[in-house]
């Protein structure tokens, strides 16, 4: 009983966590327009497996990282970098121009490690994995229950990767958008990117 209510409240957290547009469902999307639905939902799976690796990191850490600001601020910093880089990467790439790439096997066959990548680099949900890890008391104790934090961790993951599927659903059914889509997509994760890099800084010098 106590398993199923920690996988409810897990899942549908990481259901809702990734529902605003953000750099991993974003990514999805691109690749459902520029590759199609097969491997969109391949990055969708990959993503999930890295939120997968998340959580369970999270759960090591929810025990130390509201006491410890030293790791916190090691995680912000870390998320600073990483988006200032991906901000001019994509900014960069939209001033190249976009384009709809063929569909090709091997697109499928890399999309799952793409997916992995862009939620490894994505370091946001750690820190709200911790939270929810913490709140339900997870790895709180001095001991380890596995079966909580399996449940845990396969609740983030399938959680995350529902909603990545309604992404890939709801971006197939605008298909005669592709073209508008492919133009301005690199402009708005070059965006998205510069308003995380100012709520990183914020948290940095503010909480």
């Amino acid at each position: 009983m106590e398993e199923t209510k920690l996988f409810l409240i897990t899942y549908f957290a990481a259901l809702l966590g990734v529902v605003p547009p953000g750099l991993v469902n974003m990514t999805v999307a691109k690749t459902c327009m520029k590759h199609g639905e097969k491997s969109g939902v391949f990055v969708a799976i990959g993503a999930s497996i890295g939120v997968l690796l998340q959580a369970i990191l999270a759960v090591f850490l929810a025990r130390y990282i509201f006491d410890n600001p030293f790791i916190r601020n090691v995680l912000l910093r870390a998320g600073l970098v990483i988006f200032i880089i991906l901000a001019i990467f994509f900014f960069v790439k939209a001033q190249n121009g976009s384009h709809i790439d063929a569909q090709t096997e091997k697109t499928n066959a890399n999309s799952i490690f793409k997916g992995i990548l862009v939620a490894v680099l994505n370091v946001f949900p750690i820190p709200y994995f911790v939270a929810l890890a913490t709140a339900l008391n997870i790895g709180g104790d001095v001991s380890y229950d596995f079966v909580l934090m399996i449940t845990f961790v396969l609740a983030a993951s399938l959680g995350t990767f529902t909603t990545l599927y309604f992404y890939v659903l709801s971006f197939q059914k605008i298909d005669n958008k592709t073209a508008i889509f492919a133009k301005y997509s690199n402009y708005f994760m070059a965006i998205l990117m510069f308003v995380l890099v100012i709520i990183t800084l914020i948290r940095i010098f503010y909480y």
